[in-house]
């Protein structure tokens, strides 16, 4: 077992997480958010061509019209109902550019998810971060936004100070720092993954390993390729459902 791990050519981290810049410090983590900006757009603008269509035709406009559906029923009307329509554009948007960003980790060539990068996943929640603060200031005023939001109802005066602490921190630092974290660990980790996988059925394959345990391996590495198109998936549903949670709880605040 030690011989086949020393046999193992597992590239070091910094070799899986980073390359080198081109010109204006572009690299591969650049080039895969330009394609999931594009496949965002492509995928509305050609998926919305035809407006006056009753039925939707072709893959694009199908698949176009079920993702508006889904960001529409399964995160805005269970987290926000009706006043949440209004973002509906964005929503859907981020949900689709966070999946595309995700998506690259299983594409032969590419084979990196750009969110496994810190820095868009922190921008994100830093955009999520200004827009549920904007939206509360705006629906309910900056003093009352503010008491609300570190003023939970029915809480004693004996523990209000400390609540008041608590709250701040969970509300105002806690949710960016948690949206980054939660996508950016995902990703990195599910990468780390399946490279170590694929790095041990190449040793395998390389020191000709019994057809037994060969084929056990390359089908776990398939499994956990389908399971990280699962996650890719789930994280930019869980980083846009909790957007749409906190700009919620900034519409409507807890009485």
């Amino acid at each position: 077992m030690n011989a086949l791990l020393l046999a193992v050519d597992v590239p070091p981290i910094s070799h899986v997480t980073i390359w080198g810049s081109g010109p204006l410090g572009f690299n591969k983590t650049a080039a895969i958010y330009v394609f999931a900006t594009v496949a965002t757009i492509l995928l509305f603008a050609v998926g919305t061509r035809r407006k006056d269509a009753l039925v939707p035709s072709g893959i694009l406009q199908n698949s176009a019209e079920s993702g508006v559906g889904f960001v529409r029923n399964q995160i805005i009307m269970q987290t926000m109902g009706t006043d949440g329509l209004r973002y509906l554009p964005y929503l859907t948007a981020l949900f689709f550019f966070i999946f595309f960003s995700n998506i690259t980790e299983i594409i032969p060539g590419v084979q990196f998810p750009a969110n496994a990068r810190f820095g868009m996943p922190l921008a994100l929640a830093l955009l999520t971060w200004v827009i549920f603060n904007v939206v509360g200031v705006v629906r309910q005023g900056p003093l009352h936004y503010l008491k609300n939001s570190l003023i939970p109802p029915g809480v004693p005066k004996a523990i209000l100070p400390l609540v008041m602490i608590i709250e701040l921190v969970s509300t105002f630092l806690v949710r960016p720092f948690s949206l980054m974290v939660r996508l950016f660990a995902n990703m990195l980790a599910g990468h780390l993954i399946l490279v170590t996988f694929g790095a041990l059925c190449a040793a395998l394959f390389a020191a000709k390993i019994t057809v037994v345990i060969l084929p056990f391996s390359f089908l776990l590495l398939v499994a956990m390729t389908g399971f990280e198109i699962l996650v890719s998936f789930l994280q930019a549903f869980i980083f846009t459902i909790l957007t749409a949670v906190y700009i919620d709880s900034s519409m409507h605040p807890s009485h």
